[in-house]
């Protein structure tokens, strides 16, 4: 798998598994992207059948998305191998659509109707969710031809995903170039999640803080933010406006429809979080705050403390920081929500439950999940995580290990249900 999906959690995800997506294909040199896309939906185990241009056969061809997981590879409306009603069958049997790259000419053919072709027939005859991602030379995306063709296709609620500026492979610069794979990747999971979280906007705190005492070195811990990164992506692919308030070191891949705040320490988190939870309706505080500071030397701790200035040990004096999940839950206005987080060492689940409930009072939360870090469970940055769930109405669940992923996004489900 590429490394640009390395830093994503939903690569992990089984919640996608057996749905059902159309990729079109049309001629561009981005084609060779596509075949990124499909695996990465194949590895996520979607069904995912093809259909690739005249012009997009001429730089990739039909065996190759066959032979990388292509349930269907479509060519020519009246090739002979071809089912007499191919043209239809992604109406029948896809739940989203994906057209990636689109050059001008299916834009056009989009926009216009047209059925001339196996892919702009099936478009036409598609009645849910369409992705589109257009490719082409920066002086035809410009072209006031191709902005209304894209008007009016987004006036008929098709989801465009970019282009990108930068070179073209002619070596003009300009808007163009195919949107990141990534962004078209995340675009078609939302097609086809539920929208159950639209109209919500929802806060998530994420990763580690650092606490600097001296110019150069800092208190910390090794959390990665995986798993607030799963949680602001499951918000948002379910329809929610998401704020991710991302401690530093924080390199999980965000949709780019998430808007990312960065900080650095506990009180620069706590004043991120202070002035945008007035407007949120739902709070998820997974970040690794924290709870104390070092006090920095009396001169400000601005360069760096020398060895031989504490040749006898040095002692360092903490103090304490703001509890921003109980801070901010003893703030919250009606029907908003909390979802509290806690990091244990506890000798088994059992145990774990039992902090968990302490924690959902003591916080006042809605909910709160709780995870062993004991050595050899790897919760600080790994793909899977075991939790104890506990919620202000008394339901308690104990979750063995699963993907970070899977548990945000039930996570969410159950939010909802409170």
């Amino acid at each position: 798998m590429s490394a640009l999906w390395a830093d994503t959690p939903f690569m992990d995800s089984g919640k996608f598994s057996g749905r059902r997506l159309h990729l079109g294909v049309s001629g561009s040199v981005a084609c060779y992207k596509a075949v990124e896309l499909l695996r990465a939906w194949r590895r996520l185990e979607l069904e995912v059948t093809a259909t690739l241009t005249a012009g997009a056969r001429e730089f990739v061809t039909p065996l190759l998305f066959a032979s990388l997981g292509a349930a269907h590879v479509y060519g020519e409306m009246f090739a002979p191998a071809e089912d007499v009603f191919a043209h239809l069958a992604p109406g029948q049997e896809a739940e989203a659509m994906i057209v990636a790259p689109a050059t001008a000419d299916v834009l056009s053919r989009l926009a216009a109707g047209a059925a001339s072709d196996m892919l702009s027939a099936q478009a036409l005859a598609f009645a849910g969710p369409l992705v589109v991602a257009p490719a082409m030379n920066p002086r035809m995306w410009a072209h006031p031809a191709t902005q209304e063709n894209v008007a009016r296709l987004v006036a008929r609620g098709v989801v465009m995903v970019g282009p990108d500026s930068g070179e073209a492979a002619c070596g003009d610069q300009g808007r163009g170039r195919l949107a990141e794979p990534d962004a078209i990747f995340f675009a078609a999971l939302r097609a086809l999640a539920p929208q159950d979280m639209a109209g919500l906007r929802v806060m998530v705190t994420l990763g580690p803080t650092r606490e600097p005492w001296d110019g150069v070195r800092y208190w910390s811990n090794p959390s990665s933010g995986r798993m607030g990164a799963a949680l602001a992506t499951c918000a948002w692919l379910r329809g929610a406006s998401v704020t991710a308030i991302c401690g530093p070191g924080v390199r999980m891949r965000l949709p780019e429809g998430v808007t990312r705040v960065d900080v650095t320490t506990a009180a620069q988190m706590f004043t991120a979080a202070s002035e945008l939870w007035p407007q949120m309706d739902m709070g998820f505080f997974s970040a690794a705050v924290a709870d104390f500071s070092p006090e920095r030397p009396a001169d400000g701790g601005e360069g760096k403390f020398k060895k031989n200035g504490a040749e006898d040990g040095l002692t360092l004096t903490f103090t304490p920081n703001a509890d921003i999940l109980r801070t901010l839950a003893a703030a919250r206005r009606p029907g908003q929500r909390v979802l509290g987080f806690a990091a244990e060492i506890v000798p088994d689940m059992e145990s774990l439950l039992a902090l968990a409930r302490l924690k959902l009072t003591s916080k006042d939360a809605d909910m709160v999940a709780a995870n062993p870090v004991n050595a050899g469970h790897g919760a600080f940055g790994a793909a899977e995580a075991s939790m104890a769930v506990v919620d202000r109405n008394g339901h308690e669940e104990i979750w063995n290990a699963r993907s970070k992923a899977d548990i945000a996004w039930d996570l969410c489900s159950w939010l909802l249900r409170i």
